[in-house]
């Protein structure tokens, strides 16, 4: 469980900024999933950023589709976008509307709600691998494209542990140290994207993913 002080909720201007301030500033800070069964709860320890126009690695380098149609909208809402035909990825809408940039959350430490996360991910062997990583976060937290588009900064009104009319919200939570915040390469990216040094990350925490560089596909 967190503090107190730590509960409140980020409002839309924390997401009105450009993705490269925010990417990082979302370390330590703590996302809440509302699940019909229980509030899931999770510290974020790893992120990546994408620049949607100037950034081939970003789903809206080439303009707008159905597909990414909410990056296109305003900042605080969510991007969940299916990939490789088995898995979700979370990410969070940055930057003034029709500006399409995004933070994907690559990896974080459950805070409250272990049984519900551990219930979503059976085959999970230990606390620290459940949310190791953008498609094991996304499974533990119950996120599907149902859930794409939802209002992190929908106010929250109810009393405290109880559902906001948003299935997420992003609270303060205690951000790291500066000299514990680390960036490279992002996971998996090629082309011109690959030298961009926009993947964040708690320095030596145990929840932060194994980096892995782009594996280029052979042609048959």
């Amino acid at each position: 469980m967190i503090a107190d002080a730590e509960r409140a909720p980020l409002a839309r201007p924390f997401f009105d900024r450009p993705v490269l301030d925010i990417a990082p500033d979302l370390l330590g800070r703590i996302l809440v999933r509302d699940t019909p069964d229980g509030p899931i709860e999770l510290r974020l320890t790893e992120v990546e950023a994408y620049a949607g126009p100037v950034d081939p690695g970003s789903h809206a380098y080439r303009g707008r589709t159905e597909r990414n149609a909410v990056m296109f909208g305003p900042p605080g809402h969510t991007y969940v976008y299916f990939t490789y035909g088995m898995w979700h990825c979370l990410n969070l809408v940055c930057g003034p509307e029709g500006t399409p940039s995004g933070v994907l959350l690559r990896g974080g430490e459950i805070t409250r709600g272990e049984d519900l996360a551990r219930a979503n991910r059976p085959t999970s062997r230990k606390v620290t691998d459940l949310a190791q990583g953008p498609a094991r976060l996304a499974t533990a937290l119950s996120v599907d494209r149902s859930l794409n588009g939802s209002d992190v900064c929908d106010p929250y009104t109810g009393p405290a542990g109880e559902p906001a009319g948003s299935p997420f919200r992003v609270l303060t939570g205690t951000p790291p140290a500066a000299g514990l915040v680390r960036s490279g390469p992002r996971t998996g990216v090629g082309g011109a994207g690959a030298v961009h040094p926009w993947r964040f990350w708690i320095d030596g925490d145990p929840t932060v993913s194994p980096y892995r560089a782009h594996t280029p596909r052979r042609r048959p």
